[in-house]
């Protein structure tokens, strides 16, 4: 199970630019968790990129992540990442015991309203994001409103960090990809002399 082996698999079932940024952006928050964790910076950045892998193509309840599920088995992904990817869908029953299921929760809506928010910045800058500006979007229901904010709440909470200081840790961990995410700002003009 290699990054190379995820990223390949995520672009076969994901065209969606916006998907997979979005797998990238959950894999920046999760590996930067398995450092402060010091648990396995790969197999977590895997589990990451490879979450949301079928929603594309199966994207309904009945579907996600369960076929997701069939294909890894199939492939041979271990047990560990198979129930790491089904545990952060709430409706699956799967609960969430490990500290990387509990950081994929915690981290994938997160990621996307951290998204969200850099975008409408004047910049489109993650740089420009902070805690306090992602905590303010999150009182308007209209903004970003398929986003649960109940799940972002709850995920810190179930893995054991303060909100505030969660939101910042994973936007740090995006902006160190946020050329990659589209997401590092408007090239500021060239002085011509």
């Amino acid at each position: 199970m290699t990054r190379n082996d995820a990223w390949s698999l995520l672009t076969e079932f994901t065209q969606s630019e916006s998907l997979r940024k979005h797998a990238l952006a959950v894999e920046a928050c999760l590996r930067a968790y398995a450092r402060k964790f010091g648990e396995d910076e790969e197999r977590w950045g895997i589990v990451g990129l490879i979450h949301d892998f079928d929603y594309e193509k199966y994207p309904t309840a009945e579907e996600h992540p369960y076929k997701g599920n069939e294909i890894l088995a199939e492939r041979g992904y271990l047990e560990d990442v198979r129930r790491a990817v089904m545990s952060h869908a709430d409706y699956t029953g799967v609960s969430r015991e490990s500290n990387l299921e509990k950081a994929l929760f915690a981290c994938d809506e997160l990621a996307g309203f951290i998204t969200a928010t850099a975008l409408i910045k004047p910049n489109k800058s993650l740089a420009e994001v902070d805690a306090k500006s992602v905590r303010k979007r999150m009182k308007d229901k209209a903004f970003a409103r398929s986003v649960s904010r109940e799940d972002i709440i709850n995920g810190a909470a179930g893995l054991g960090v303060d909100l505030d200081e969660h939101i910042a840790f994973c936007i740090e961990a995006m902006r160190g990809i946020a050329a990659e995410l589209g997401l590092a700002g408007k090239e500021p003009p060239k002085n011509e002399p």
